[in-house]
């Protein structure tokens, strides 16, 4: 076998080696097995909601597996067309098969990318909301650049979106917006967007000098139905509201917009729908997610530090730079992931920034720094 395609073979290998450590593939058909049992079981449906989740939770196991062993046959069966095109001295099966091996690596990379998003909501749909901050008018047009560049990454996963509430910028762009954001592993991919985003650029509104606008994004996960998140009505404040503006096709104007302000937390959640009730509801969804965001920080040392040092939106707080004069260059600031594209970023581009968030490792070094030790 040639250097480059037995290179090849490592790399899948690799991924095969880490895929299995964290499915546990050596248990993983056990679990299955005991899977399948709950299944059977003809009272399952007394509880809908309890059987939707083990019926989730159960395809997820199949589907993990269904990859791991997919990718272990594929291996197996290019390995030997190429040893058996060798042998033959068939040029065309060996290039054949060489070609599917890059592929598959490829496959093999990104399944094992996929297998980091193994967090209690990862799987989630997932909130997400847009702040503009020091700036002023820069900032609030940099909000709506992050708007647009949210929605398009999430449209390009085919994932659903919904806009739940938006304030337009006093001269241009957006004070604030909120989406829900639905789809397999919504959560788990968005949130490491979470931090203050900071854009150096000419700005656009007639001064022709340079600008520095920051906005802050902030990820929670919708809470799952199953999920109890008790909120004390005492602890609560509900204000009604009408919610007007630059407007657009996005936004709705209403008399009946809501606003729940949650005391103990100083957490403020607003929905501006067609219907108080259908408000109500969204908004008090929102605020259980938020606290349940919380309940996670509290559990997890790693992310309520991310939280904590996220601080206002403006200097020394930044995640991410996205500079456009006098150079071209976005630069996450955590993983040192960095870019020249920025319009194809601005696009929706971010698979490649949150693939290297999320290789972090739990001591916040990346997988290539932690291996130089």
């Amino acid at each position: 076998m040639r250097a480059e395609a037995q290179n090849t073979v490592e790399k899948i290998e690799k991924s095969l080696h880490l895929l299995g450590q964290r499915l546990d593939i050596d248990t993983a058909q056990h679990r299955l097995e005991e899977f399948n049992a709950r299944v059977e079981d003809p009272n399952l449906w007394d509880n809908p909601e309890g059987a939707q989740k083990l019926m989730r939770d159960r395809q997820t196991l199949v589907d993990a597996i269904g990859d791991y062993e997919g990718i272990r046959q594929e291996l197996t069966d290019n390995v030997e067309l190429i040893e058996l095109g060798e042998m033959e001295e068939d040029d065309e099966v060996v290039a054949d098969a060489e070609g599917a091996l890059k592929a598959l690596a490829e496959k093999a990379a990104k399944k094992e990318l996929e297998a980091l998003l193994n967090g209690e909501a990862d799987a989630n749909d997932t909130f997400l909301e847009i702040n503009a901050g020091a700036g002023g008018t820069e900032a609030c047009d940099w909000a709506q650049m992050l708007q647009r560049m949210y929605v398009r990454w999430a449209e390009s996963r085919g994932y659903k979106v919904e806009l739940q509430s938006e304030e337009p910028g006093s001269e241009a762009g957006i004070k604030s917006c909120a989406y829900k954001i639905s789809g397999h592993n919504a959560y788990g991919w968005l949130k490491s967007e979470s931090g203050v985003h900071r854009l150096v650029r000419i700005s656009p509104f007639g001064k022709g000098t340079r600008e520095t606008s920051f906005a802050s994004v902030w990820v929670y996960p919708v809470v799952d139905d199953n999920i109890e998140i008790d909120v004390n009505p005492a602890d609560i404040r509900i204000d009604t509201y009408r919610s007007s503006g630059a407007g657009g096709q996005h936004v709705n104007t209403t008399d009946s917009a809501v606003r729940i302000t949650h005391h103990p937390t100083g957490i403020v959640v607003t929905s501006s729908e067609k219907s108080q009730h259908q408000n109500r509801d969204i908004a008090m969804k929102a605020l259980k997610s938020r606290l349940y965001q919380l309940e996670l920080d509290r559990r997890n040392a790693a992310i309520n530090e991310a939280h904590e040092s996220k601080g206002s939106a403006g200097w020394g707080n930044q995640i991410r730079s996205y500079v456009l004069q006098p150079y071209q260059m976005v630069k996450d600031l955590r993983t040192s992931h960095e870019t020249s594209d920025t319009s194809g970023v601005l696009d929706g581009d971010l698979d490649a920034f949150m693939a290297a968030t999320l290789a972090l490792d739990v001591s916040g070094k990346s997988r290539a720094e932690a291996k130089g030790d």
